[in-house]
């Protein structure tokens, strides 16, 4: 039995000695691994981040009446092109009672006014045709006569300034019932119109709508937005990771989405010193005035649009793919493999520019007709 178990153990020995034999046969029977190698090429690198917003215009006028009442007609729609002066609406006044009331009493009030000035008037003009009399006879003094002309011109003034007012109180009566008056000329007028030239876009009310105008403790309502479509500008935000390498007068490249193959330059214009959270991060805004907008192609106000910001940009450079490169595992600084015979590779240090993200500017280390190793080439799968 015992010799038995030894004959066990060695023929277990030797099965398994012959299947490690077999192992290390079949591993050195299988193909090397073959290395390819790329040439460096000419490029344009472009580095930049990307913002999404919206174009807009550069400035939006909002139109809004200078009186309260009801829109009775309305002369103008969306994407109508408009001239300052040119008449966009019409305002029909609804008045107020308590206001009417209120007008009507301060004609009679101003009315009651200029009556007693009048009498007081006729009055002095009486006692100043005495006077006069009496002057020219020589009875009195100059001085008292003097008293008297000035009295006169006194009460002659009040009836003058009497009648002002009781005009003024017509017209507020005129303005508070009709919304207009010929005696203010242009000062309250039931007409709005455009205060600049523009396309209209976007006219919220209609006919029937009630409009309040605009004072101190109401915006007013808006009749219609009037907008330079000529001149654009992108609206976006950007991440607070991105916005410590952007800065002003930086270029831009606007695509927008409704616009296909097509892209429009623009120059970033202004970054928003404080930024706003949004969803659990930080966003700082951006704006960027659209350059040399092609006047065949209309840009509609409020399209999503992207723009790439451009960091840096070097145009015919030399330049390898950014997967060629490695980095040494104690300096961390970048080499490339050259190929100097066949699959003979040898380390060169290499000095890197800008990165896209896919390719790099190579400033020294290699030149153009180097072959450069791809070193983390994927294996071909077995059984292909």
């Amino acid at each position: 039995m015992k010799k038995t178990g030894t004959i066990i153990t060695l023929v277990a020995i030797v099965v398994l000695f012959g299947g490690a034999m077999y192992w290390l046969w079949a591993k050195n029977a299988e193909d090397p691994v073959v290395y390819t190698s790329e040439a460096p090429s000419q490029q344009n690198i472009v580095k930049k981040t990307v913002a999404t917003g919206s174009i807009v215009p550069k400035e939006e006028v909002l139109i809004k009446p200078n009186i309260s009442g009801i829109i009775d007609e309305i002369f103008v729609e969306a994407g109508d092109q408009v001239q300052a002066g040119d008449l966009i609406a019409k305002v029909k006044v609804v008045p107020n009672v308590n206001s009417l009331n209120s007008a009507r009493n301060s004609i009679n009030s101003a009315q009651t006014q200029v009556e007693t000035a009048r009498l007081a008037l006729e009055n002095q003009k009486n006692i100043y045709n005495r006077q006069k009399e009496l002057f020219d006879k020589g009875v009195i003094s100059a001085n008292e006569f003097d008293n008297a002309q000035l009295t006169y011109n006194q009460a002659l003034q009040r009836f003058n300034q009497e009648k002002v007012n009781l005009q003024g109180a017509r017209q507020t009566f005129e303005i508070v019932k009709t919304g207009t008056t010929s005696g203010l000329g242009t000062a309250a007028n039931t007409e709005i119109r455009a205060t600049v030239s523009g396309m209209v876009l976007d006219v919220p009310v209609k006919v029937g709508n009630q409009v309040i105008e605009a004072n101190n403790f109401n915006d007013g309502t808006t009749i219609a937005t009037l907008a330079d479509v000529n001149k654009m500008i992108f609206e976006g935000k950007v991440d607070e990771s991105e916005v410590g390498k952007i800065k002003e007068d930086l270029p831009l490249e606007i695509t927008v989405g409704a616009i296909e193959n097509e892209k429009f330059d623009a120059v970033l214009d202004y970054i928003a010193p404080k930024g706003v959270e949004e969803n659990g991060a930080i966003q700082f805004e951006i704006k960027g005035s659209l350059r040399n907008i092609d006047t065949t192609t209309f840009i509609r106000a409020g399209l999503s649009a992207n723009a790439s910001i451009i960091l840096a940009r070097a145009d015919s450079v030399l330049a390898i793919s950014e997967a060629l490169v490695q980095y040494d595992a104690k300096t961390q600084q970048p080499f490339v493999e050259v190929q100097i015979g066949d699959q003979e590779f040898e380390r060169r240090e290499v000095e890197l520019g800008i990165s896209d993200g896919i390719n790099v500017q190579v400033l020294n280390g290699i030149s153009k007709d180097d072959k450069i190793k791809v070193w983390n080439q994927v294996s071909k799968p077995q059984g292909f």
